[in-house]
């Protein structure tokens, strides 16, 4: 068996669902199994994968064991000679599998391979590509330095700001959403590090696999959309926590004692001023909430796809009871009239979107392909719009910041 795909999920039933619907349209072709491990969602995602994805060999937990423990519940029984370790809120474009195989195919010490990732708002995700936290590292990261100067490459090594997103790089840190992984190095240094519950375990494991002798690669030329953040709430105070007690765990088994202990002077500072910053924003996200109920505008959305499909999602709309001044549709059929409700093709989408000030744009994926859709989000990268995905025979719409489910 060529690949061994491994998706996590705890408690994202909507974003799991369309996660596996697109991993199944990029496996055609390829030997290979998925495996899902649900560590005890409360969310109806059990029985989701039951009824609609009944073929998926599935572990269900009846706790929750963490990230680390549950993939390696998955990785002892994968057979694939390549291993994808896959969050379940990512959408995988139609030829991710295929490049990534042949990648590693040509590349024998390469050890794993990380992809470009965009967000639901269509922008890159920096962490596509790391450096290990040292001590250095991270007080820039913490002071603010590797922001302001993000292309540096002494200030922002955590996110190796310095080298190009659109090339094929060697890299140090693979992001735990999307790390494909040659088998038989996992076999040799062992599989993720079980004293890490959530975060920091694709740190550890990148730096055993360099340590091992191999190469972790950023490679570019296949990408995913990572909504990033929904099964984490990355502003709770639990969620700064959680991770830096992880950024610890790594120091204190890969660093010196006299490098541990300044990272974990820099941690401690991080954590109570990430506390104070996250209850501090909590504050003001809900006294803004309470003015935006008084100044709240309507949303001006556009739906893109084909003639059922757009009107199947207007009826969707209407039952959630989204709040919308105006709800347009964009053809990708190029028969159709204008006269039958739409405003006109994909091909004029930039221009609608700017004239008729649209603030959100939803993409049928059963009538567009997610290349397809991450090119267009490219092209309209400098348009202020907010994106949305909605699957087939999905009564779910996902965003990175706001879903519609039911």
């Amino acid at each position: 068996m060529k690949l061994s795909i491994i998706i996590v999920n705890y408690n994202v039933k909507h974003y799991l669902e369309q996660c596996l619907d697109s991993v199944i349209n990029a496996l055609k072709g390829i030997d290979s199994e998925i495996l899902v491990v649900d560590n005890n969602s409360t969310d109806g995602s059990q029985q989701m994968l039951a009824q609609k994805f009944p073929f998926i060999k599935s572990i269900q937990n009846k706790e929750n064991w963490g990230f680390s423990k549950a993939n390696n519940q998955a990785l002892e029984i994968s057979q694939g000679e390549y291993v994808l370790l896959l969050n379940p809120d990512t959408l995988v474009e139609e030829n991710t599998f295929q490049k990534a195989i042949q990648f590693m195919d040509s590349h024998p010490k390469a050890g794993g391979l990380g992809v470009k990732m965009i967000n639901g708002k269509g922008d890159y995700l920096p962490e596509s590509k790391r450096g290990f936290p040292t001590p250095a590292t991270a007080f820039f990261k913490f002071s603010g330095l590797a922001q302001i100067f993000h292309k540096s490459k002494r200030y922002n090594k955590y996110h190796l700001g310095h080298l190009n997103p659109d090339e094929t790089h060697e890299i140090e840190v693979l992001a735990g959403a999307f790390m494909f992984l040659r088998k038989s190095v996992l076999d040799k240094i062992g599989f993720l590090d079980e004293a890490f519950f959530m975060y920091g375990e694709d740190i550890d494991l990148s730096y055993r696999i360099t340590r091992a002798g191999y190469i972790n690669y950023y490679y570019p030329e296949t990408r995913i959309i990572h909504y990033k953040g929904e099964s984490t709430k990355k502003s709770s105070i639990n969620y700064v926590l959680v991770f830096y007690k992880a950024m610890l765990i790594f120091a204190n088994k890969h660093f010196s004692k006299k490098s541990y202990k300044s990272l974990f002077f820099l941690i401690n500072t991080a954590i109570y001023s990430k506390a104070f910053f996250a209850l501090l924003m909590r504050f003001i996200s809900f006294v803004s909430s309470k003015i935006f109920m008084f100044r709240s505008k309507s949303k001006r959305i556009i739906i893109v796809g084909s003639e059922q499909e757009c009107n199947r999602i207007e009826t969707l709309l209407g039952a959630y009871q989204i709040k919308s001044s105006f709800i347009g549709k964009i053809t990708i059929d190029k028969n159709i009239k204008r006269h039958a409700g739409f405003m006109g093709s994909f091909s004029q989408l930039k221009d609608i979107l700017r004239i008729y000030k649209i603030d959100e744009l939803i993409f049928c994926i059963k009538d567009l392909g997610i290349n397809d859709i991450l090119n267009k989000m490219s092209e309209l990268k400098k348009l202020s719009i907010e994106y949305k995905f909605a699957y087939k025979n999905s009564t779910a719409i996902l965003g990175s910041n706001t879903a519609y489910t039911i």
